[in-house]
């Protein structure tokens, strides 16, 4: 890549661990040859500085590890130049589905032709744990599943109650396979909507209280994190998994994200009750977006439950508009 650093110029590594979280240039020794040394320079988020490796995010967000001892040069730079911004993506309910299982992965998978069999269960104890997620604990249903629906059904039936859950698929509402699982008698639940937004205005959002950005969520986070407790290391697992994730948290309020590629997924935006109405929620989703501009996404999305009408309304401000909706189905009891 271009050289940050001019041929001519002295050598100084002016970054430190207290800068993390800024875009910063580093550069690094990439081999010696006859005793001369070549060179390559990285620009991003810098991520982490733990146990002699920085960690670097670029804007594509791949994570770079460099060993501390390998690097000659570093500086904080300014954020990226504005650009226009491009439009958010065209994909189907199915293809958004996917990208948000990857931001949300449960500890164990198994595909069954299109279908995703998802579980996150503790193997030591065999606890279930679809308290803390029915997403992780669910089939994701996009195309066929390579087999007769009967068949597919019983094979996933099994799957589940074989590890102490209950049979859950997760389908959008335009599925083929909706009115198929109404038929067999499939109980309906938990409607939730999928929204979509440009991310550049959401970096723009007025912003209070100071928010902490983390790579892992902090004791303060996890406290206030409602669906943690007895499933926290399972809930762990699953939080910070994905491509990108940064955690903020603030007085009285937290938030997730995660970054892949152009798109940044937003959750687990909650604020305490004594906290509310004070556009904490606001606060928060503007500094989650703020990084994840600088690591190449354009996109929002979201998922919230479809009578949330409070939030809804929050995020019908910020500018995000209904993609897709879906929901789950189980065998009735």
């Amino acid at each position: 890549m271009a050289g940050e650093f001019s041929s001519g110029a002295r050598f100084e590594i002016r970054i430190t661990p207290a800068d993390v979280g800024k875009r910063v240039s580093v550069r690094q020794v990439l081999q010696i040859t006859d005793g001369h040394p070549t060179f390559t320079d990285t620009i991003g988020v810098l991520a982490s500085w733990d146990a002699g490796v920085v960690c670097i995010t670029r804007r594509t967000g791949e994570d770079v590890h460099i060993a501390e001892s390998l690097l000659v040069a570093g500086k904080v730079v300014p954020p990226a130049p504005a650009r226009r911004p491009p439009r958010v993506p065209s994909l189907s309910a199915e293809e958004i589905q996917e990208l948000a299982s990857r931001a949300w992965p449960a500890t164990e998978t198994e595909r069954l032709g299109g279908w995703t069999l998802r579980s996150t269960v503790d193997p030591r104890a065999g606890r279930r744990s679809e308290g803390f997620t029915r997403r992780a604990n669910s089939a994701l249903v996009g195309g066929g599943p390579g087999r007769p629906l009967d068949e597919a059904l019983a094979y996933t039936v099994d799957w589940y109650r074989t590890r102490g859950c209950t049979p859950y698929l997760q389908l959008p509402d335009s599925s083929p396979y909706a009115a198929e699982l109404e038929g067999r008698g499939w109980v309906r639940e938990a409607d939730t909507l999928v929204r979509t937004a440009s991310l550049v205005p959401l970096t723009e959002l007025p912003g209070g209280a100071e928010v902490a950005l983390t790579r892992t969520p902090g004791p303060e986070w996890l406290s206030a994190y409602h669906r943690t407790g007895e499933l926290a290391e399972e809930a762990l697992k699953v939080v910070t998994g994905g491509a990108s994730v940064w955690f903020a948290t603030a007085p009285g309020a937290i938030g997730r994200c995660v970054v892949d590629g152009p798109w940044a997924l937003f959750g687990a935006v909650e604020v305490a009750p004594e906290h509310r109405r004070r556009g904490l929620a606001t606060t928060v989703m503007a500094a989650l977006a703020r990084q994840a501009y600088t690591e190449g996404a354009f996109a929002a999305y979201l998922q919230v439950e479809a009578d949330n009408d409070a939030a809804r309304a929050l995020y019908d401000g910020m500018g995000f508009t209904d993609h897709h909706g879906y929901h789950y189905r189980r065998p009735a009891r």
